[in-house]
């Protein structure tokens, strides 16, 4: 059930700043239709900061709807108040989504005993499955592979984590520690280019941003590992470390990523909410050029 390629999706707003469910749908059907093996909404690419708990509740119905079970749905619900997680994630079970993902505070540093106590009494409200969003980076605080150890052995619908953690390493670990006391525990990798070596080491995949860019590619590099095709895989692998350069282009890769997606979605609005800017002509047309050059080019 999960496996591959998933999509953290971007959440896509008019010019006004409120959500367009119209492009948002076009977008989830391009994904669907570009082979992506399951749903993020509502993750940091997602935005979820920048929406009220009634919006992500209309929303969260919204793709549920939309996806209509053809692949799984993952809903953030991320906050800094346990008590609002806990609501959002009941109303996402209540909707229908497959499970949530539950990035651990942002703002204040948890020690490795809160970290524990947070997931926890999230885990003892909600029956929904639960995905650890372990992303340092943002939160000041890794989980680590002890850590998620515990977490799984004690919840069993505690059943995988997103490590968006710029080590393979830290990815490796965790496998090694959780697997032995629970074999189907999913664990995959935020960072696009890690798709093989996470899969190499018998993770389940990746959740990355890049997908909503080039779906077909990660769905042909996915099936390449699985037929160990490495002439594949290799030129693949050149076309992601290509594409990767998205996420440096512009202040925030959220940006970069929307402007990419309007390739597919000619007209959309590519601007983020705020305090979230827009890009000039220019560098839209700079981020377009530079992925049709990536996605054309043999090697």
């Amino acid at each position: 059930m999960y496996q591959g390629a998933f999509s953290p999706t971007v959440t896509l707003f008019d010019n006004t700043g409120e959500i367009d469910y119209k492009a948002n749908g076009a977008h989830i059907e391009n994904l669907i239709k570009g082979g992506v093996k399951g749903f993020l909404f509502l993750g940091s690419i997602g935005e979820f900061y920048n929406l009220n708990p009634g919006e992500k509740r209309t929303y969260i119905d919204f793709v549920v709807k939309k996806v209509a079970g053809r692949v799984p749905v993952l809903i953030g619900t991320a906050g800094t108040d346990i008590r609002q997680v806990i609501e959002l994630s009941l109303y996402a079970e209540k909707a229908g989504a497959d499970a949530v993902t539950i990035i651990q505070p942002y703002y204040m540093t948890l020690n490795e005993t809160r970290a524990y106590e947070f997931y926890a009494q999230i885990a003892r409200a909600v029956t929904i499955n639960i995905f650890l969003y372990n992303f340092p980076d943002r939160t000041g605080f890794s989980l680590t592979p002890a850590l998620v150890t515990r977490l799984a052995r004690e919840f069993d619908h505690v059943v995988g984590i997103k490590d968006t953690v710029d080590s393979i390493s830290h990815t490796r670990q965790i496998i090694e520690a959780v697997r032995p006391i629970r074999s189907d525990f999913v664990v995959f990798s935020g960072f696009d280019e890690y798709l093989v070596q996470n899969m190499m080491f018998k993770g389940n995949g990746v959740i990355s941003g890049l997908t909503n860019v080039a779906p077909e590619l990660f769905t042909s590099l996915t099936a390449a590992i699985d037929e160990n095709d490495l002439a594949t895989i290799k030129k693949l692998s050149g076309k992601l470390s290509g594409l990767m350069a998205l996420y440096a282009m512009t202040d925030s890769f959220i940006s970069a990523i929307k402007v990419a997606v309007s390739i597919r979605l000619p007209g959309i609005c590519t601007d983020l909410r705020e305090p979230g800017c827009g890009l000039d002509k220019n560098m839209k047309q700079e981020i377009i050029n530079y992925v049709e050059n990536v996605m054309t080019r043999n090697s």
